[in-house]
């Protein structure tokens, strides 16, 4: 059986590590190979799959990622196809999958039907980047039935207060979106991203990773150190678009080598 989100963080640090999270867009370059690669990253050691849903305006994501998407939407992704790709990605890995998607197209679907087609398909649940909770009382209450995980996201511009509530309503982790700074001659972890941490784990959630800019996994090792775990997704998407599955494949091991914690 399938671990949740929330199980597979804590067995993880059990074991002495942090979670490597993936993020990859369905759809990209096509359906059948972003299937492919997502199982690939999953068997060569990262925890958890973000998968990603293109959308016409992705105001979040970062140049790597808005193009992939928008190459996925030219070459004819649809929303009703993401269930059968969550389907077989879990089949194959028996690991968890979250879908990532901007809060429109899960409200043209149908909140409810959306929430139930993902449970079908074996989804763990929804990371939603540009729904806060205090506007999400529907998937609120239809995920709490379904028993699906929600991730809200939190930044170093968030309140107190608005810290506690994404960790009081997530379940799984808080999506802690920070930046990489230049220190020295290699990129470190920003201080920013400790400082964030730090501030949602007072406000009392129980798990948090960080997203944005983590590329190796000497970076993956520093997250781990003061986090749950470290999320990674243009890296990886570059890697797919330049060198195919077998690159994303070969990166995600790497990555998965940063996991251990000292």
């Amino acid at each position: 059986m399938t671990l949740s989100v929330q199980e597979t963080i804590a067995q993880r640090k059990a074991q002495g590590h942090g979670t490597l999270v993936a993020y990859l867009p369905v759809g990209y370059p096509d359906l059948a190979t972003s299937v492919e690669a997502s199982i690939a990253v999953l068997n060569s050691g990262a925890d958890i799959l973000e998968l990603g849903v293109p959308y016409s305006d992705p105001v979040m994501d970062g140049t790597v990622i808005a193009r992939a998407t928008q190459t996925a939407l030219e070459r004819g992704f649809k929303l009703r196809h993401v269930f059968p790709a969550v389907a077989e990605i879990v089949k194959a890995t028996g690991k968890p999958v979250l879908v990532m998607t901007y809060w429109n197209p899960v409200v043209q679907y149908g909140v409810e039907k959306f929430a139930t087609d993902l449970k079908a398909a074996g989804g763990a649940g929804l990371i939603t980047p540009d729904l806060i909770p205090d506007e999400a009382s529907d998937w609120l209450d239809i995920s709490e039935r379904l028993e699906l995980e929600r991730v809200f996201l939190a930044a170093p511009s968030s309140s107190d207060s608005r810290l506690h509530v994404a960790g009081e309503q997530s379940k799984g982790f808080v999506y802690a979106v920070s930046t990489m700074g230049i220190t020295g001659t290699r990129i470190d972890v920003d201080s920013a991203a400790r400082g964030l941490v730090e501030r949602i784990y007072a406000q009392g959630a129980e798990a948090t990773c960080v997203g944005l800019g983590i590329s190796t996994a000497e970076h993956v090792t520093d997250v781990v150190g003061f986090a749950d775990g470290a999320i990674v997704g243009s890296a990886l998407v570059r890697a797919l678009s330049e060198g195919g599955v077998g690159a994303v494949g070969e990166l995600a091991q790497s990555l998965a080598s940063g996991t251990k914690r000292n």
